[in-house]
C-alpha cells in the first residue's frame, strides 16, 4: 500500500503565504514526478505545479512566481511554498505521485486534501 499525507494548510490573508508538505509512505519503490492539484467549489480539479525527480518544474499561469514546488527523492516528500497568496487560491489542494509500488508498476496515488483558504 502506498498513502500520500499532505499537511500544511489553513486560513492566511491575502498577501500571505503558506507551505504545504506531502509525504509518500509504505512500498514505495520509486518515484517518477510529483505534483499538486487544487479544486474549488463548483470547478474541476486543476494541476498547478509538477516536478519529477529529474527536475524541470512547471506551473500552471495563475501562480507562476508566486508559488514553487519542491521534491525531496531521499525522503519521498514534495513541498509547496505559495506567497503572496490571493482569494482566488482558496481551495483544496491535493498531492498527487506517480510511484513504482509493489506491484512494481507506475501509479498514481493522491492525498487526502488540504484546505486553503485566503480572507481577510
Amino acid at each position: 500500500q502506498v498513502q500520500l499525507v499532505e499537511s500544511g494548510g489553513g486560513l492566511v490573508q491575502p498577501g500571505g503565504s503558506l507551505r504545504l508538505s506531502c509525504v509518500a509512505s509504505g512500498t514505495v519503490f520509486g518515484i517518477n514526478t510529483m505534483s499538486w492539484y487544487r479544486q474549488a467549489p463548483g470547478k474541476e480539479r486543476e494541476l498547478v505545479a509538477i516536478t519529477t525527480s529529474q527536475g524541470g518544474p512547471d506551473y500552471v499561469d495563475s501562480v507562476k512566481g508566486r508559488f514553487t514546488i519542491s521534491m525531496d527523492n531521499a525522503k519521498n516528500t514534495v513541498a509547496l511554498q505559495m506567497n503572496s497568496l490571493k482569494p482566488e487560491d482558496t481551495a483544496v489542494y491535493y498531492c498527487n505521485a506517480e510511484v513504482r509500488d509493489w506491484t512494481s508498476r507506475w501509479r498514481h496515488y493522491w492525498g487526502q486534501g488540504t484546505q486553503v483558504t485566503v480572507s481577510s
